[in-house]
């Protein structure tokens, strides 16, 4: 656990040392600089002692910081649309380079807007003007109160708006239900994923499932909704359990739904093991991003190879996965082929759709051309 120190002048204009826990969910390290800030500050200078490292603890008005999150960004934007100095080299227009170029550019705007922060008092309380009530949806995500802790103000709009998400849910027309993700836990958003496991056919028989890696818990709600007799489902995050259990008891489902351990594979062996892994190969810098990257396709990898010790004979490996990563040159387009023969596996069928999210017609995104050319493909697998 890290602490920051700062000083502040009391109202007898004495000079304060102050202490409190550092807590930011992405992998940047606290300031080693920080100073008070308040409505008087002006953008231009607050934007060059973030980019400076320093930690702006914000004393005024809670709206008024926002304002200043939003000048941050707008001077952030300015920079890195600028026309570059140097000549571009040979790779400089591919889609690696252009996806790794995106992410330094996400992760250095994350690094500057995470210097403005906030203190959570007693309770979680956020002792600003026009402050909104934090406590609720603080507690619901880092759980009961340790002690003083400084956030950036970013991540606590985060929690803010997981807060939300969590009160009213996520509809899936495949379930006819809403699923209610929980702080840290990638929300089921993009639909199409969710509708190739309502509608492929279920190997005969299918009494038992498996769900790895089942986040919300709405792939295993939707296989027992489909009359899977048992599903199991797992992950890794602890969060994710959490999450998955509060939705399988909102949707009715404990008697058929067992939300398990943290391994990958449960014991046991099942007619149907489904698999829904991040797609992209990259390092995760926050607990939500691990729903998108996985460091060398290690998920994908420990799904193959352990697939065939936990099949029942007939039974089949469901792989929801984007050619995303192909179509950025993160991974090779034999690669999948060439690890499903490894293990032992063969294709059965593919079933294939096309994105409906927002980003797909994103002509300003940077990644447009891949996001708009992505198809997610269920992979139907059984022994050879």
């Amino acid at each position: 656990m890290s602490t920051i120190h700062w000083t502040e002048s009391n109202t007898n204009s004495n000079t304060q040392r102050h202490a409190a826990r550092w807590h930011f969910e992405s992998s940047t390290p606290p300031p080693r600089t920080v100073v008070s800030a308040d409505d008087r500050i002006k953008a231009d200078t607050a934007y060059r002692l973030a980019c400076e490292g320093t930690g702006l603890l914000w004393r005024g008005d809670y709206h008024n910081a926002r304002q200043l999150l939003g000048s941050l960004s707008r001077r952030i934007e300015r920079r890195t649309t600028r026309r570059p100095t140097q000549k571009p080299t040979l790779q400089d227009g591919t889609p690696a380079a252009l996806f790794h170029l995106h992410r330094r550019s996400r992760s250095h705007r994350a690094r500057v807007l995470g210097r403005l922060l906030v203190l959570l008092e007693d309770g979680y309380r956020l002792e600003l003007r026009r402050a909104p009530e934090v406590r609720r949806a603080c507690a619901e995500a880092y759980g009961p109160w340790s002690g003083p802790m400084v956030v950036p103000l970013t991540e606590l709009l985060g929690v803010i708006g997981a807060h939300q998400w969590r009160t009213k849910g996520v509809r899936v027309p495949a379930l006819g239900a809403r699923i209610h993700p929980h702080y840290g836990v990638f929300s089921p958003v993009r639909g199409e994923y969710v509708d190739l496991v309502a509608q492929a056919p279920l190997p005969p028989p299918c009494a038992t499932a498996f769900d790895l890696g089942t986040g919300t818990g709405v792939l295993a709600a939707v296989l027992a909704r489909r009359g899977v007799g048992r599903v199991v489902a797992t992950d890794s995050s602890v969060r994710a359990l959490a999450c998955a259990r509060d939705n399988v008891r909102r949707l009715h489902l404990t008697g058929c739904v067992d939300i398990g351990g943290s391994g990958l594979f449960p014991a046991g062996r099942a007619n149907l093991v489904v698999c829904n892994p991040p797609w992209l190969p990259a390092r995760p810098t926050s607990a939500v991003e691990q729903g998108v990257y996985d460091p060398g396709g290690s998920m994908v990898h420990g799904f193959l190879t352990g697939l065939t010790a936990h099949l029942e004979p007939g039974g089949e490996g469901w792989l929801i996965l984007s050619d995303l990563a192909e179509l950025l040159g993160l991974r090779a387009r034999g690669e999948l082929l060439a690890g499903i023969e490894a293990a032992g596996l063969r294709v059965v069928d593919r079933i294939d759709t096309r994105p409906r999210h927002r980003r797909a017609a994103d002509t300003t995104d940077p990644l447009h051309a891949a996001r708009a050319a992505e198809v997610t493909s269920l992979w139907r697998l059984t022994h050879t």
